[in-house]
């Protein structure tokens, strides 16, 4: 990059905290939407979130991750569940000395009463978001066998 391109380029700088839900999405969408009509180039953003919604967090995976703004990722604190998927849509990631992130496999809970097929729904369901986001975490990120044998059954930490 020419020391005039490295001139021209605009930053900004937000936090994105809370439930990964359809409001994230729509907070996210507003500000890109911002950024591009003031011409911002790199986005850095602070993720503070225990996660949310599964389809959300792979909405904003794919949206981050294929924006032309180049969004550069930051966790300062606690980056858990789906919002460690979203994080991950960063460029460039960084993390503080003392964050912390956490995995696990998706869940839900059925209503009571729920018949067979209902509860067959659910689980494909759960099976389909757990191979998409384990695919994102395997292009992104290199966990031994025993990190990847604890992910399959519980949450896993990591710092």
């Amino acid at each position: 990059m020419s020391e005039d391109q490295a001139n021209q380029q605009k930053e900004a700088w937000f936090t994105l905290s809370g439930d990964v839900n359809s409001d994230m999405v729509h907070r996210v969408f507003e500000a890109t939407s911002h950024m591009t009509e003031d011409g911002i180039d790199t986005a850095h953003v602070l993720v503070q979130s225990n996660g949310g919604y599964v389809s959300d967090g792979l909405c904003l995976y794919n949206f981050m991750a294929n924006s032309p703004i180049n969004f550069i990722t930051y966790n300062g604190g606690a980056v858990a569940s789906i919002a460690v998927i979203l994080f991950l849509a960063g460029r460039q990631r960084y993390a503080s000395e003392t964050a912390r992130f956490m995995i696990h496999k998706s869940h839900a809970t059925a209503s009571p009463g729920s018949r067979p097929d209902a509860l067959n729904i659910i689980v494909e369901g759960l099976r389909a978001d757990d191979a998409r986001t384990e695919s994102i975490l395997r292009k992104h990120v290199e966990l031994s066998a025993e990190q990847w044998g604890i992910h399959q059954y519980g949450d896993l930490h990591l710092t």
